[in-house]
């Protein structure tokens, strides 16, 4: 049965993982449509999701707040509604990308170096702050202490500071630690590693469990989609630190080799399921004014 939903709320999927709409959404087109000059016409987005148990008022109200967002553009052939990845939503997409396929579960290549980051905003910049600890987190930072958050390695921040106008109120360095100060307690008060561990043990098992139950999901395409937004949520909350300062048996590398394993499984019948679901057109010009109509 599919429940009611807005945007910002979680839906529950049959593997046992709530999951946001536009997480979702975002999954579905980054599969789909990422790399292809196409728009993807408002039903048949809602037909899929609809599968994966988001209402079609969830959709609905995420496509809206994702073209006030800049992240899609909305065209109208007819009567119908289609929605295109902007540039925006195509570089988030494909550092998504990135993240699940080249990053790998354990970093291996460390130096021994981490890139500090502090910043000073006023309380009437709260927004901004927020969207900064929000990019902070997405880039695999921690929070060490008042507004002074660390990452391993060298991490480009420019790109993110530039982005939210805040190059005055923010300081990046590149440190190491010395004296009393060891990295390993560094990522301790960092970083909740037993939780992120916890998390990539919950995914082995609730995707082993739906692996050997049978698919549960009601499509090929519903499976890939909920195990790729699932994974993605996983490896998003996790700041990929050096396999030195982590334990032996880190679970993060059982639960890659099982993602990867299935979303082989999942793709060719998800790719032909798709070519048959899925009402595309290549866009004109947009039009700010169309009226989403089914």
């Amino acid at each position: 049965m599919t429940v009611s939903a807005v945007p910002g709320e979680r839906v529950p999927s049959e593997v046992g993982i709530a999951l946001r709409p536009q997480s979702l959404m975002l999954n579905f087109l980054g599969i789909h449509v990422l790399g292809r000059h196409t728009a993807v016409y408002s039903g048949s987005i809602i037909d899929v999701l609809g599968a994966v148990d988001v209402s079609e008022k969830a959709v609905r109200s995420t496509l809206t707040r994702m073209v006030d967002r800049n992240l899609l553009r909305k065209h109208r052939m007819g009567r119908k509604a289609y929605y295109q990845l902007t540039e925006r939503a195509t570089e988030v997409l494909i550092d998504g990308n990135r993240r699940i396929w080249e990053t790998g579960a354990v970093n291996r290549d460390w130096d021994g170096t981490w890139t500090v980051v502090g910043f000073s905003l006023p309380d009437d910049r709260r927004s901004d702050r927020h969207d900064l600890r929000s990019r902070l987190s997405w880039a695999g930072f921690g929070l060490l202490q008042h507004a002074m958050w660390i990452a391993p390695g060298r991490k480009d921040v420019g790109t993110i500071v530039d982005s939210l106008g805040l190059k005055r109120n923010v300081t990046v360095l590149t440190a190491s630690a010395a004296g009393s100060t060891s990295s390993k307690d560094m990522a301790e008060r960092a970083f909740d590693i037993e939780a992120i561990a916890g998390r990539y043990r919950d995914f082995s098992e609730r995707w082993s469990r739906e692996r050997s139950a049978g698919p549960e999901l009601p499509s090929p395409m519903a499976r890939q989609l909920v195990l790729h937004t699932d994974w993605l949520e996983t490896v998003r909350q996790d700041p990929h630190l050096p396999a030195e300062l982590l334990p032996d048996d880190w679970p993060a590398i059982d639960a890659e080799h099982l993602f990867k394993k299935l979303a082989g499984e999942y793709e060719s019948a998800s790719t032909e399921e798709a070519s048959r679901v899925i009402d595309e057109v290549a866009p004109a010009t947009p039009d700010p004014t169309v009226t989403d109509t089914r």
